[in-house]
C-alpha cells in the first residue's frame, strides 16, 4: 500500500504545475502557424487568466515556465508586439508597458540561484522581478536577468545580456549589456510602433 500512496504523491506533485486553461489556450494554438493568428493568440493567453492590454500581437505561443499563481505575475500593456521563440520565465512578476517590442528568441527572467558551497554551486532559488517602460525594444535572442528594470525608450541591442538596470531612452549592447549611448530625442508614444515591423 506504501508504493500506491508514493505513486500517487509523486504524481500529484508532478501534474501540480498544469493549468488547464493555459494548456487550452496552448492546444488552440499549436495548429496555428507562426505569424498567423496573432491576435487570436493574444486573446487566448488573456483569456487563459493573464492580464494582457488590447492590441498585443503573439506571432507565436510564448513559452511559459514557473510555479505556482503565475498568471498574476504577468502585466502587459497596450499595443506590444513579440516575435517568435519567448520565454517568460514567471517565477516572479513581470512588467511590460505600452508600445513594447520584442524580438524573436528574447528571455526574460526572473528566477536565478545564490552561490552555494563548493560540493554544490547552484545555490538556494531567488526570485527577482523584471519591469519593462512604455516604448522600449528588445532585441533578437537578448536576455533580460532577474532584477532588471528597463526604462522607457530604451533599446536593448540583439544578443544582449541585461544584467543591469537600463536607464530611459538609453541603448544597451553586448554581454554583459553596457550603455552604448542615449536617444536624443525621447520616442514620442503615440501610434502602435508594432506596424512598423
Amino acid at each position: 500500500m506504501n508504493r500506491i500512496a508514493r505513486i500517487f504523491e509523486v504524481l500529484q506533485g508532478e501534474l501540480s504545475t498544469i493549468r488547464p486553461r493555459l494548456l487550452l489556450a496552448q492546444l488552440l494554438t499549436a495548429p496555428l502557424p507562426r505569424f498567423v493568428g496573432s491576435r487570436l493568440r493574444a486573446r487566448l493567453i488573456h483569456l487563459a487568466g493573464f492580464k494582457i492590454g488590447r492590441g498585443v500581437l503573439f506571432c507565436d505561443t510564448p513559452r511559459v515556465i514557473g510555479t505556482g499563481p503565475i498568471t498574476e505575475r504577468l502585466r502587459i500593456g497596450n499595443d506590444c508586439f513579440f516575435n517568435i521563440g519567448l520565454t517568460l520565465d514567471l517565477g516572479a512578476p513581470i512588467t511590460i508597458g505600452n508600445n513594447v517590442s520584442i524580438g524573436p528568441d528574447a528571455m526574460i527572467l526572473t528566477m536565478t540561484h545564490d552561490f552555494g558551497p563548493a560540493e554544490h554551486r547552484c545555490g538556494e532559488f531567488r526570485l527577482e522581478p523584471v519591469s519593462i517602460g512604455n516604448g522600449a525594444w528588445i532585441g533578437a535572442r537578448s536576455v533580460i536577468l532577474p532584477g532588471v528594470t528597463i526604462g522607457d525608450g530604451a533599446v536593448v541591442a540583439a544578443g544582449a545580456l541585461v544584467n543591469r538596470d537600463v536607464p530611459a531612452h538609453g541603448v544597451v549592447a553586448g554581454v554583459p549589456a553596457r550603455m552604448i549611448k542615449s536617444l536624443d530625442h525621447p520616442v514620442t508614444l503615440g501610434a502602435p510602433l508594432h506596424q512598423a515591423h
